[in-house]
Order: structure tokens, then sequence, then C-alpha cells
């Protein structure tokens, strides 16, 4: 058998295999024929053919074509019914008709040659005017020459491509005089007016003409005898139409026929048009002006043309109201002619002797700037700076901010533009592109495009790819490429405003701790290992790992630059380039935002292969020499105040990483090459050498923060002695360097805070080293309590020379600046004084009460301070949460503190704000009255003055947002509100006046816990173990609140004259027991919340300055608030996770967790006192959240709601929620939180009340209250249909009930299957009244009132209706037929809950007998 060639056959192979199969002379598998050719006469078909074939190839073989065919395959082609259908893209366009027959459809789309043969029709030609040709001498046609055509250029050109001939005919015929056919005779136009106000596409000529004039129109198909008068009386009648519209009616049609019509057929109707315009141009243009005769040229298809590009980095203009300046009324510009060509082309230029306009159309001047009357956005352009361009200015070209772009008259750059510029070839459009995107980012952090630009200008770069475009930028080999790179990297990552407000809040209470600037967190998307046990689950390092660049960039910004390995390319740029001092500072400024980051990113810029080692080397040297000028070419080798801020901010992240900047970086060294001379010998320009002083104390008052570098208090003390001395000196003097004056004393004084709480724990750690017996201890700072002692009496001289100052008009701005630190200073030395050996009881008493009565009551009562606290209210953040200045414009994936502008805005770090002066004092006055309890009343003027009282009753009534632009600032607010609540606390028990306000107090601490931030659990403990639950605070449980209570009940009860609850106790009695229980109360709360230990242990060091047991200054990531909105239930929602959702809630109560019985009571009688007390507090919690945890009371056990303390507590609570108000604002619609939807909750409710409910009343109007009309139908049709069962058990009365059962019963049921399932319950005996009365009354009244329904309705509807109507009717219950038929309304105090007419009214009997006389007939006609 010979082998078949392989695709790895050589040509050998070939050959051999060959030469086999010619040997075995084997039949070939395929014959060799030859096609006859009929043009050459050969032999065609037929068997004539067959019999040629052979001879025919024998003889021509060699010298034609063969031809392969391949035996025994099939005529036609296979079907490929399993291959999906092919669609076309031209159905979607073709127009059909609804009533269109398809197979007429089909007949006509029919392409066989038998259809197409079958519908030819001869053309009718009889209208058709014929031409014979012209009469010459000539016996021949005079042969044309190729030289006589140029003469018939100009009108070939205007008509159109056409053969040689053709243009000799046309030619012709225009010798002789004669018109084209394809053009018209000149016709008469409509008056002028009515040609300016049509727009171009919809002007056209209304006079009568010849048919031949119509571009569409031709009358072919009409017949001969009046295809040309019936064309011109449908051309009449068009034209009529026309005239009698308006030119608004005309321009809607055309949109209207645009939207309608194929897009094909409009361009073959333009296109008609087109070849009739010019022939007819030449004629009119020289009976109109040029204006018009150019006006009327434009076409639609230009106009649709004139669209914005889009791209990936486009914004648009928000449509602006400008002047309507229609493009039709401004004439194009002429066409290029030769003699407008500044070179004349010659006759020798080869191939130069064509013009062509349309390439030297870019060489005009540029066209002014159309003002477009349009709604719609338009595209954002800037100019180098950054500025947005209006789209209707007109700048000159000298500015280069025109170029040949999509709109060549429009100056400026759009996003896109400058995108495709930052990746040209040229260097100078490189840098000019990063430098304009680089302003733009500047302006839009600051927000300055919020009003003009519709989106957001930073989201919308970063989704178009900025960061990626920078990070190539970066590597760019040109510097100056590189540095504007950097700078647009810097403008992007750094608010220059947001670290001016960190750096000015560093010295306030807790001001050197800050939020990590992490973006909020993300649900993954991706569950690749969903339902993988955990084993095999991917940990959250390697899916991190897994994540492309861009997945990562488009979650958060800096996490993506680190991933691209921006850190080692800032390194090579620091060290290698070795750039300007510009760039220099804009690297360093992006490794500070890197550094604020997370405690992670900030390792890792630590870690980062000599990237510190050469910032410490190059901008932190030990010695330097003083620069030749004021501003230096290089910072190389010279100190930057930036370098050593980075410093500070590493060391803020964690005291590990303090510790090795500095022990294993030198920074310990360098400090007191910086600090130990004043400033101006640093050899270095005044105004760094401010700056950087300032940030080395800083960053020394960080590390002494952590019990670190104490030491060098110890060796610096006599410079730090001597600057203290120089303060007033210092601040004395007027000039721009004093605002850096002032930031170097406070920082000093708190660099002086620190290391007094240090010095304070310094005998502490002393003893419990020796107590701790081999446990791990921090060892005791070299620093002790003596060596910061002599402090005091100096800062405290200083602090009343600065009182004093308040009466100076000169002073008054820098005492009000600095006297806060002062205040923070001395409560670190009274709270740690406090707690030494040393501490002398009496005679600091007396020491207190001078200070008092000396210092802060004169400073308290001052007028400037006084005035100040009059802005108490204006510059809060909680009681501005809807303020009218808009945030800065701030992206998720990059979060800011949105603080560009906080100078010109009363803000809480304005100047003029009194938070920082109020919270340092209320913090003295928190330590001091802690001391001294009798100073205490001394102080109520704070808190009954009116704009404190004001700012309080504010608060409580507020609901702020949580958001990375305002926790930094609503932590120094919390911060305040504390302490103010903690003063209130030390006098509302013997301040009368205080006491009146104590609901007010208490209502503001309930608001307050709930906002708390991570790193605040220590202000929440104290305020439940002090406040919250403290009965002076809730003054109505001993001012006759529940008796008052108990009397609107009893009003209440004779006003309806029913009662609303079975025979328990009131709510009064309930409220009396509650505030008995008080402290019980709060002790199980703080056991629910036990899980927070760790975190109130670690806020309580951070807060009371136990520094070293302070492991970082960064506060804990922020995913929330520390305590939840709904913390009252707390005990209710973690039994039925401990017991509910495990067990189905099926244990009993004596198998429930110890103590489960008093917690739920406690929680509840919690519940009832903030309810009627204090319900401005849960107005945070929606009302279906509240229904839904009180509803695990039912879920979490089999009868633990049946417990007497918790059935009365529970009552009580249902009434409260089931007042009319609270009905009104109950929406089931709105899923809970924590839970998909109320529905899920409502089917478990059901299936308990089954289980275990043995027909309780509460738990059944618990299960009722969902029922309400109002509500989905979907629990109702769940109670019928699913649980119908427990309808036998639910009988609840209409006394039981608060609820009225009008809300069960308006407006009638309009479900059908539900009103089924209603019939259905009633005829079969499983709703009875003596089981269920409320759902009886209910079910009564819908069957009732939909078979008596006169309204229109669909026919199954009305089916329905007469199918119940007569099955009700032909009951053999007469009971319940009566009670179907004659049910009137619902009443409370009769027998069954409803009213009964005595016989059927008119209109309902003739209804029915109606209905039966429809059955009578159609039996009638059965039979």
């Amino acid at each position: 058998m010979l082998r078949r060639p392989k695709p790895s056959d050589c040509e050998a192979d070939l050959l051999r295999e060959q030469e086999e199969f010619l040997t075995s002379g084997a039949s070939s598998a395929a014959t060799v024929v030859r096609r006859p050719d009929k043009r050459r006469g050969e032999a065609g078909a037929g068997g004539e053919e067959e019999g040629e074939r052979g001879e025919y190839n024998r003889e021509n073989k060699g010298r034609e074509k063969d031809v392969v065919t391949i035996e025994d395959l099939p005529d036609q082609l296979p079907s490929l019914t399993p291959a999906p259908p092919k669609k076309s893209r031209f159905k979607a366009s073709r127009v059909t008709f609804e009533d269109e027959d398809a197979g007429e459809r089909l007949d006509r789309h029919d392409m066989h040659v038998s259809a197409v043969l079958s519908k030819i029709v001869e053309r009718d030609t009889t209208s058709t005017p014929v031409s014979l040709p012209a009469f010459t001498g000539m016996a021949f046609p005079k042969v044309l020459h190729c030289s006589e055509t140029s003469s018939q250029a100009t009108l070939s050109s205007t008509v159109g491509k056409k053969s040689i001939f053709a243009r000799q005919l046309a030619a012709q015929r225009q010798k002789e005089g004669k018109t084209p056919l394809h053009c018209a005779p000149e016709a008469a136009h409509t008056p002028e007016h009515r040609k300016q106000n049509l727009p171009p596409e919809t002007s056209m000529d209304t006079e009568p003409s010849a048919a031949s004039c119509l571009s569409l129109l031709s009358g072919q198909g009409l017949g001969a005898s009046d295809s040309s008068a019936e064309t011109m009386r449908i051309h009449r009648e068009n034209q009529a139409k026309l005239q009698a519209m308006s030119q608004s009616e005309i321009l809607q049609e055309q949109k209207k026929l645009l939207c309608q019509l194929d897009p094909g057929l409009v361009d073959f109707v333009r296109s008609r048009k087109a070849q009739s315009v010019p022939s007819s141009a030449s004629a009119s243009a020289s009976k109109q002006p040029w204006g018009k005769s150019s006006k009327d040229n434009f076409s639609l298809g230009n106009k649709s043309r004139q669209s914005v590009s889009s791209g990936a980095a486009v914004l648009f203009q928000k449509p602006r109201e400008v002047e309507m300046e229609r493009e039709e009324d401004l004439p194009p510009p002429p066409a290029v002619t030769e003699m407008d060509l500044l070179l004349k082309p010659q006759k020798e230029w080869v191939h130069m002797d064509k013009l062509e306009p349309e390439k030297l159309e870019w060489m005009r001047d540029l066209p002014a700037p159309k003002r477009k009357g349009t709604k719609k956005a338009m595209q954002a352009r800037f100019d180098f700076a950054g500025t947005l361009i209006p789209p209707t200015e007109d700048l000159p070209t000298h500015l280069g901010l025109h170029h040949h772009g999509e709109e060549p008259e429009q100056a400026g750059y759009s996003l896109q533009e400058l995108f495709l510029l930052s990746r040209s070839q040229l260097i100078q459009q490189r840098s000019l592109a990063l430098g304009t995107l680089s302003n733009i980012l500047s302006k839009a952090r600051a927000g300055e495009y919020l009003s003009v630009l519709k989106g957001s200008m930073v989201s919308s770069l970063l989704d178009a790819g900025l960061l990626f475009l920078l990070r190539f930028a970066l590597d760019d080999s040109v510097e100056g490429v590189m540095s504007a790179a950097v700078h647009a990297l810097k403008a992007l990552l750094v608010c220059e405003d947001d670290e001016e407000c960190l750096d000015g809040t560093f010295s306030w209470f807790r001001g050197l701790a800050s939020f990590p600037l992490l973006p909020s967190a993300q649900e993954e998307e991706e569950e690749d290992d969903a339902g993988l046990p955990e084993c095999m689950k991917d940990t959250a390092k390697e899916k991190e790992e897994r994540k492309t660049d861009h997945d990562v960039a488009r979650q958060d910004v800096v996490k993506g630059l680190l991933k691209m390995k921006l850190l080692p390319r800032l390194r090579y740029i620091l060290e290698v380039f070795r750039p300007s001092p510009r760039v220099v500072q804009d690297v360093l400024q992006i490794l500070i935002r890197i550094a604020r980051h997370s405690a992670l990113s900030a390792t890792q810029v630590l870690d980062c292969p000599r990237l510190m080692e050469t910032v410490l080397s190059e901008f932190l040297p030990v010695s330097w020499t003083a620069p030749s000028s004021s501003i230096p070419q290089s910072v190389y080798r010279l100190p930057v105040a930036s370098a050593m801020k980075l410093l500070r901010v590493l060391a803020t992240s964690g005291r590990h990483t303090c510790a090795r900047l500095l022990n294993s970086l030198g920074v310990k060294e360098r400090l007191p090459c910086l600090l130990s001379a004043e400033p101006g010998q640093l050899l270095l320009e005044p105004t760094e050498a401010l700056r950087i002083t300032t940030e080395a104390y800083r960053l020394w008052a960080v590390a002494a923060g952590y019990g670190q570098a104490c030491k060098l208090y110890i060796d610096l003390y006599p410079s730090l002695a001597k600057t203290l001395q120089s303060v007033h000196t210092v601040l004395a003097l007027s000039g721009p360097l004093l605002p850096l004056q002032i930031q170097r004393v406070l920082a000093l004084l708190s660099l002086l805070t620190q290391v007094t709480h240090t010095a304070g724990c310094h005998q502490e750690l002393q003893a419990g080293m020796v107590s701790s017996q081999g446990e791990e201890c921090p060892p005791p700072p070299p620093v002790s309590w003596g060596h910061v002692t002599g402090l005091q009496a100096s800062l405290l001289g200083h602090l009343r020379g600065f009182v004093k100052n308040l009466d100076n008009p000169v002073q008054k701005d820098i005492s009000l600046a600095v006297i806060p630190a002062y205040l923070v200073y001395l409560e670190a030395y009274y709270h740690q004084l406090s707690r030494q050996h040393c501490f002398k009881p009496v005679e600091a008493l007396q020491e207190l009460e001078r200070l008092a009565s000396e210092l802060l009551l004169p400073l308290l009562s001052h007028h400037v301070v006084q005035g100040l606290i009059k802005n108490l209210k204006a510059s809060s953040v909680v009681c501005n949460v809807q303020s009218s200045h808009r945030d800065p414009e701030t992206t998720p994936s990059l979060p800011g503190l949105a603080c560009s502008g906080w100078r010109d805005r009363s803000w809480l770090v304005a100047p003029s704000s009194p938070f920082p002066l109020l919270t340092a004092l209320g913090l003295l006055l928190e330590t001091i009255t802690g001391i001294h309890k009798g100073l205490s009343y001394k102080f109520n003027s704070l808190l009954l003055s009116e704009p404190v009282i004001g700012y309080l009753r504010s608060c409580s009534q507020a609901v702020p947002t949580l958001s990375h632009t305002r926790a930094w600032l609503v932590r120094h607010e919390h911060h305040l509100l504390y302490l103010l609540l903690r003063l209130a606390h030390r006098l509302v028990s013997i301040e009368p006046e205080v006491a009146k306000h104590a609901s007010m107090y208490h209502q503001v601490a309930l608001v307050l816990l709930p906002w708390l931030l991570p790193g605040s659990e220590y202000l929440g403990h104290e305020l439940l173990s002090s406040i919250i639950f403290n009965k002076d605070f809730i003054s109505e449980g001993h001012s006759g609140g529940p008796e008052a209570v108990e009397l609107g009940e009893l009003k209440l009860q004779e006003e309806t004259h029913h009662h609303t609850s079975p025979s328990l106790q009131t709510v009064g009695a309930l409220l009396r027991e509650a505030c008995i229980q008080l402290p019980s109360i709060r002790g199980c709360f703080l056991t629910h919340l036990a899980h927070l230990e760790s975190s109130v242990l670690t806020s309580r060091d951070a807060l009371l300055g136990r520094g070293p047991w302070i492991s970082s200054h960064l506060l804990p990531e922020l995913t929330g608030p520390t305590v939840p909105s709904d913390w009252p239930f707390l005990p209710l929602v973690s039994l039925y996770e401990s017991t509910g959702l495990s067990d189905g809630g099926g244990l009993e109560v004596e198998h429930l967790p110890q103590g489960a019985l008093q917690a739920v009571s406690h929680c509840l009688q919690w519940l009832l006192l903030l309810e009627v007390w204090r319900e401005e507090a849960l107005k945070v919690i929606l009302p279906v959240a509240k229904l839904a945890r009180l509803s695990c009371v039912f879920l979490c056990s089999s009868d633990l709601f049946l417990e007497r303390p918790v059935q009365k507590l529970a009552w009580g609570l249902f009434r409260l929620l089931t007042r009319q108000s609270r009905l009104d604002s109950l929406d089931l619609n709105i899923p809970p939180p924590g839970l998909a939807s109320f529905q899920d909750l409502y089917t478990a409710l059901l299936s308990q009340y089954e289980a275990v409910s043995f027909g309780d009343r509460l738990f059944g109007c618990w299960v009722l209250l969902p029922l309400q009309r109002r509500y989905s139908a979907t629990m109702r049709l769940a109670v019928f249909g699913e649980h119908v069962g427990m309808l036998r058990s639910l009988g609840v009365t209409l006394e039981q009930l608060s609820i009225p059962i009008e809300r069960f019963t308006s407006p009638p049921e309009d479900s059908l299957p539900l009103l089924h399932l209603y019939f259905r319950s009633l005829v079969t005996g499983t709703l009875k009244p003596r089981w269920c009365p409320v759902l009886y009354v209910v079910t009564l009244s819908h069957v009732n009132t939909f078979i008596f329904s006169q309204d229109a309705a669909a026919q199954e509807v009305e089916a329905a209706r007469h199918s119940m109507l007569r099955k009700i009717y032909y009951l053999t219950d007469e009971v319940l037929r009566n009670h179907l038929l004659l049910f009137r309304l619902p009443q409370q105090h009769s027998e069954f809950g409803f009213d009964l007419y005595e016989q059927l009214p008119p209109i309902r009997a003739k209804r029915l007998e109606s209905v039966l006389k429809q059955q009578d007939s159609s039996d009638d006609k059965g039979d």
C-alpha cells in the first residue's frame, strides 16, 4: 500500500514517492479535465462534449490550464445544522412594519434566479425624452482626441465621474442649449426671509418646476400619460405643506425623519441632492449675494461630523447658557485659489500643475471660536498653567495654545492631547505635557474645578492611566522629563494644605498622633477559593501578590506605586541624578506621603536599600559649609527640613521604627548638631534654619513619647533652658519669620510635655522592674521626675505673661497661639505630680487654688477668650455637616484630609477657632479638679455660658458622617466634648444650675459614644462608667418622670376607651424599676463590651501619656466607630448569635448561658428608658432595625419571651413602637442593617411561632405587626400559604392589639392570589373567629370588598369576583355566608369584631342578582 505524503517530507521524499506511484500503475484519485471555452467556440454541454473531451485534452496537453475534480462528492454542500445561525449586520437597520405579511417579505427578498427572472418588468420609457444626435455633413462622426477632453474637465468635475463619450455628449447638449437629463432648469425661489430662516438642510425650491427638477421624484413607473403631472402634483403638495409649517416645526419633523429612516437611505437621499446641487449652483450664483450662496451649500452631514472627540482622559465642561450663534449664519471661507498662494507653481515642476485646496486649508488663519448655543457638555481645555479656558474665549496665537488638533480654532490642550504629548519623542513636548498635567493636578486637588467641570478630575485621570504614565516618565533618561514627572507625581499625592494643618495641630492634645491614610476597605470581587477548606485557601499576602499592578493601583494608589518599584527609582534619582532643589523637595514630600499611608508603607521606606542612608548623608549631614548664596543651586550636603520631617513621620509609625532611626541610622547624633545652637548660628538660610530646628524638636517629641531619646534631654538641658528664656524676646519681634518662630516654640513645648510624661513614669517602671520577677517590663527611662520639676515655674511665668498680653492687640494673636501648649504642659505636670512619692497634698492643693484664682479664672473670663467661645458652634465640624463649603476633590483610592483653603473659612483649625484653647483648658481642669475637687464649682460658668449650651444642644441633634476628610478633625472635637461632659459630671451633683441641664448632657454623652473613633476607646469606657448610666444625669427618674408616664397612659386609655395590653404593670412602673437597676445595667453593658479591653488599655496609655507602654503614635485604621450605633441592643444580639443561630432558637431558659435572662432584662429596661426619655439618642437607628433587634427575644430561646420580666418589658416596648408616629415611620421594605431583607427574618419568626409560641399574645402581636396592608404582600402570602397552620393559635383580640385595625383593612387588597388564599382559609374552616379574631376580620373585609367591587378590572379579576360571589351564595355554612355577604365595618367592641348589615344594600343585592342570572343563562346555553 502506497504511503500518503506527510508535511514533514522533504523534496527528495516527494520525488521518491512519485516514482513509486508511477511504477505501481495504480489509478489516480483525481481526473484532469479541460473545461470548454465557449468564447472560442469550443464544445459546450451535452454528450458531444463527453465524446470529444478526451481527444481535446490530449491535443492541448501542456499548453492549457488543468482543472482538478474529485469524484464521488455531492453536488450540494452538506447542511451545518449544529452551527450557530449567522447574524446579518444589515438586518437590524431594515425598516419593518407590524402588519406586514411574513410571506410577502420572504417573496420580496427571494434572490433565486427563478424569482428574479419572473419579476422582470420592462421600464416605461414613453415619457422619457429622447435626444437625437445632431445632423452633420460628415459621413462618419468625428474622431475624439484626448486633447479635446480637457475642455470638459470643469463640467465632469462638478457632475461626477463619467466616461469620455458621456462627457462629449453632455458638452454637445450644453452647446446646443439643451439641459442635461439629470439637472433641472433654473427655477424661481420663495421669498428671501424663508430661505434665510431655514437651515440649509431644510431649505428647498418652493416654486413649481418641471418634473425633472426634482432630485428624488422621477415619475418612472406612473404610466405614460400622467407621470409628469402626477410628479408635479406631489411636488406642489410637499411645497404647500412646507410653507404652512414654521421653522421649528420643520426642524422637528426633520429630526424625527432622521431618527426613523435607515441611515443608508438618508445617505442615498443626500447623494441625490448633492448631484443636483453643482449644476444649479453656477446658475444661482449670479442672482444671489456671496453669503447666501455659500450659506446654502452647508449640508447636514457636515454638522453631524462636528462632534467632540472622546478618549480615555477626557473631561467635559458643564453646560453653559451662552448666546446662540447659528453655524449656518457664518459664511464658509472661500476655497484656496492660485492667487492666494505666496509661491506660484511653475510649469516645469513635475506633478505640481494641479491645485489641491483641501491640502492647503491648514495654512489659513484660524477661524474665530464659535459660540455654540448648546446644553451639551463641551470638552475641557487648559493652558500651560492648568487654568480652564472657556470655549468662547478668543486667545491670541502667540501664547502657543493653538495646535493642529480636532478643533484648531480652540485654544488650549485637552487631557487626551496632553496624554499623547507626554509620550512624544520630542523632549520639549514631553516636559511641557507633564508640567501642564502637574498644574492641572494641583488645581484639581485644591478644588478649583468643582464648579466648572463635570465629574472628578483626579478620578478621571487615574482611570485613564495617569499613574502608569507618570511611573514610565520617571524612568526617562532626560533629567527635565524626569523632573516634570516627579513634580506631577507630587501634585497627585501631596496636598500642601493638608500637611500644614497636620503640622499646625501637632502641639494640640494628642496632636502628634494621626490616622493612616488608607483607602476604605473594599470587598474582594474575586471568589476563586470559595468553598475550599481553610488549609487550601490563599492567604491575604498571596492574594495581594497575585494581583496585577493595575488592580492594586485601582484600589490603592500608594500601594500600587510601591508595587511598581517607586522607592528604588526615587533612591536612584536622589543618588545618581542629584537633581535640583525643587526636585529634591518633591521627592521628600512624596516619601512623607507614602510614610503616612500605613505602618507597612513606612517600613518599606525604611527598608528600601540605600534610600534612608542617602537621605541622611546628603540632606542631614553631621557637618556642612555655609551656602554661597541665599538660594543655593544644590541642597546636597546641607540640612533639609523636609528630610527631618520624613524622619518624624516614619518615627510616628511605631516605636521600633523610631528606635532604628535613632540608633541604627545615627539620627540621635544629628539632633544635637541642630539643637545645641541657635537657628541663626546654623550657617543656613534663616527660614530653613527655623524649619529644620522645628522639625528636629518634633522628631524628638515623638521619640520622647515612646520614652526614647530622653538622655538627650539631660545633655541638652542648658540649650533648652536658654531657648526657654528667650521665648518672650523672640515672639515680641514682628516680621516674616514670626509664624516660624511660633511653630518652633510650640514644638519645644510639645517636647517638654512628652519628656514630663516620660519622667513621671520613671517611678512606676522602677517599681515594676523590681516586682516583675522575670516578666517582661519596659526599662525605666534615663530621665526621672527630678529632672523636670524645675521647668514648671519657668513655664508658668511664661503663661502668666502671655495671659497679660491678651490685652495688647499686637500680641493677642501670638498669645492665643501659644497658650494652649502651655496649658497642655501644665496638665501633664500636675497629672504626673499626683502619682509621685514626693507629692505633698496640702502644698499641691494650695498651689492649685492659686493657679485657678490667679490664672485660669481670669483667662476664662477674659473678653478675648469669651469672643473665641462665641465661635464654638461656627467652627464645629459636628454641627456643620451640611456646610455650604464644598470639600476639595478626593478620590477613594487616594484619601486626603480636604484642607485646601482652610485659611479662608471658619474651621476647627482656623486662627479664630476656640477648640485648641478650650480643649487644653478642659484637659487641665479635668486634672486639677480630680486632685482638688473643691475647685469644680468655680468653673461652672464655662458650662452655663450660652455659647457652650447652644453648642452642646446642636451636637445632641447632629448626625455626622464618617470619612477620612473629617476624622482627623472630629477626633479633636470629641476630646472637647468629652472634657465638657467630665466637668459636668463633677458639677451635676453639687451645682443646681448645672443639674437643670443634666438631661442635655446625658443626651450629648449618648450621641458621642457611637461617634468615637478608633484610638478613643478609653473615652467611651469612661462615658459608660461615669455618665451614661449615672442616675444624676437621668433627672426624670427622680423628678416625677415615671409618674408622668403613668398619668399619660391613663389619659390615653380614657380618650380611647379601651386597654391596649393585658393587665400587666404600666410603663411608669417599669421605668421606676429600671432607674433602680441602673448600676446593674451598667455592669451588663460593660461585660458585653469586654472584647474591647485591649483597645481600651492601649487608648488609655496614649491619652494619659504613658509613653513607655505606647507601641505606635499611628492610630488604628479608620474602619468605623469604636462602638456600633445600635449598642443598646448589644446583649440581645450577642445572645442570639451565641444560641439562636447555632441551635435554631430551641434552647430553654435553663439551658441558656448563665445570666442570660438577667442580661436580656437589663437590656430591655435600658431600651425602655431610652425610648421614653431619650428618644433623640436612638434616632440614628432605623425603626425597622429596632424591630429586627427586638425580635431576637423570640428567636434566641424557646421560652425566654414567656418569662415574666421579659413579658412585661417587651409589652411596654411593643406599645411604644406601635404608637401612631412610630408606625408611620416604620418601613419594612428597607433591609435592616446586617440582614438581606426583613422578609427573611419574618419567615424565621413564623417558624418559631408555630414551634414554640403556645398561642402567646405578645408573640402573636409581634407576628401581626408586619401584616399591615401598607407592607409587602409577600409576608401575608407566607402566613396564609406556607404557615397557614398558625392561624389556629393566633388568638390576639382586637383589644389586645395596639394597632388600629384600619391599617390592616385599608386600602382593599389587590393581590388576586392572596384573595384566593383568604377565601380558601375561610371556606375550609382554617380561619375561625374564635381562633384568630384579628385576621378573621381582616379577611372578611378584603373578600367582601373584592366581591362587591364595581371598579373596572381585567377579565381574570372580574371572573374571580363572579366565581367567588356565586360560591359564597351557595355556601351551606349560614353564619359564614352572612358574614361574607353582610359585612359592613370592623367594630372593636362587637361580638365578632365587626358590624353586619341587616340585609344587603340595594346596589349589592342587584350585583348578586346579576351574577346569579349570568350563571343561569350560561347553564341554559349548556343544556
